[in-house]
């Protein structure tokens, strides 16, 4: 009998934007699920009607897209709540899922007295022990939630990353699978849409290996056999700080208007925590095939955003003009002059935006950046530098005959040269952005 098709899944929630963080789990299921020639599944967990957003929903396939990591099939949570309801049916059958009525506050006071006795604050299953009459009394005073009644028992599993994992589900609560409102949680809505997705490969952070352990006999008590699982580390600042606070400036559409390549990000992104370099790839069908989960380890992985722009930045640089010839179009650079434009300042630009600036260079000229000691020199110069068109061979002339008349040579002829010309203190070959010169340096 042959091994089902490697199916992958990446399970965001609508609640917010994406960021770098949960970036890794749909970068590692996409790539896993492309190196095998399987599926990846988009699965949006949609259930909470109250912080699930449209806009989120559209954000997440907006950033994915840009990033190149495109879905086999888009799910959504929401349009599957029958089936979800069917599952709790067939739980409840089985004596599986059971009713419990405890407040919030209730359930507190409970883990607290817990901890103070040294105990794991573990739910006591008190609900188990309710007679009908008591249940039918609670009942009628406020709404019931439905816990699963783990097996008391080691919970194992070979995990992709992390090895062999072993928890004890004494250790665990039952968990809540439908609130008091009858709102299905993610645990419920995720273990039936893996069993009937057929996802065979789960990745996913450290934070869910707990999770995990419950979903696992989840799946079996469905009649179901558990996908393969496996928890990559937390990003961590780079000095092993949490994230969390710097979040909101790495979700991606904020990297996206900072001008950072999608390569940039997959590239990085691929290989942090890996034993593996960081390789700087030109296609998400690149980084799929150079993927191997078996080189990540556990250990908390350190991200420093600013290694994005360097990296973003040479990227951009090694594109041939075809690859930025829109960017190029946009500004109004003739189809003719963009590889030659492109061929001057790719050095000169780290992000797409940059391109801008050194048009309206080549358009309107700048303002001539000149030292005060340099002054009378570059307004000596300026007037023996005729108007364009210039030829590549135009800096050269120019230099040679301001150098024979004032007698500089060096950094001290050509530097104040190129800042007058320019506005800039650093720039492009001189003799290679003379020929796109549209208007006559320093004006007249």
């Amino acid at each position: 009998m042959s091994a089902p098709m490697v199916t992958t899944r990446f399970a965001p929630s609508p609640t917010g934007f994406l960021h770098v963080g949960n970036l890794r789990a749909a970068l590692f299921n996409w790539a896993i699920a492309r190196k095998a020639g399987g599926t990846f599944v988009l699965r949006l967990d949609d259930t909470d009607p109250e912080r699930s957003k449209p806009e989120y929903a559209d954000a997440i396939r907006e950033d994915l897209e840009w990033l190149g990591l495109l879905w086999d099939r888009l799910e959504r949570q929401s349009d599957r709540l029958d089936r979800y309801a069917e599952a709790a049916d067939r739980l409840r059958a089985d004596g599986r899922l059971y009713e419990a009525f405890e407040t919030p506050t209730e359930l507190d006071l409970k883990r607290r007295k817990q901890l103070n006795m040294g105990r794991p604050p573990v739910y006591d299953r008190a609900a188990l022990d309710l007679s009908d009459a008591e249940k039918d009394a609670l009942r009628a005073e406020r709404p019931a939630h439905w816990r699963f009644k783990l097996d008391r028992e080691r919970i194992e599993w070979a995990d992709g990353i992390l090895g062999d994992v072993s928890i004890d589900a004494a250790s665990v609560s039952d968990p809540v699978l439908i609130r008091g409102d009858g709102q299905v949680l993610y645990t419920l809505a995720s273990v039936v849409d893996d069993v009937e997705m057929g996802i065979t490969d789960v990745v996913r952070g450290s934070d869910h290996v707990t999770n995990t352990a419950t979903q696992i006999q989840m799946i079996r008590a469905l009649g179901a056999e558990p996908p393969r699982f496996a928890h990559h580390s937390l990003l961590t600042g780079p000095g092993g700080e949490a994230l969390s606070k710097r979040l909101g400036t790495l979700a991606l559409r904020d990297l996206r208007a900072a001008g950072v390549e999608p390569m940039a990000i997959l590239s990085l992104m691929a290989r942090l925590g890996s034993a593996d370099p960081v390789e700087l790839r030109s296609t998400p069908e690149e980084v799929a095939e150079g993927f191997d989960l078996s080189r990540f380890g556990a250990a908390p992985t350190k991200l420093d955003p600013d290694d994005l722009g360097p990296l973003s930045a040479r990227y951009l640089q090694g594109l041939p003009a075809s690859a930025v010839d829109a960017d190029l179009a946009a500004l109004g650079v003739p189809e003719g002059e963009r590889e030659r434009f492109w061929a001057a300042m790719r050095e000169n630009v780290e992000t797409r935006g940059d391109l801008a600036a050194w048009w309206r260079l080549v358009t309107e000229g700048a303002s001539p950046l000149v030292a005060p000691e340099d002054a009378d020199f570059v307004a000596e110069a300026l007037p023996m530098l005729g108007d364009p068109p210039y030829g590549p061979e135009t800096w050269g002339e120019w230099t040679a005959a301001v150098k024979a008349r004032t007698g500089r040579k060096g950094r001290d002829l050509f530097m104040p040269l190129r800042h007058a010309v320019t506005g800039r203190e650093k720039g492009p070959d001189m003799a290679a952005l003379m020929p796109l010169l549209k208007v006559r340096p320093g004006g007249g």
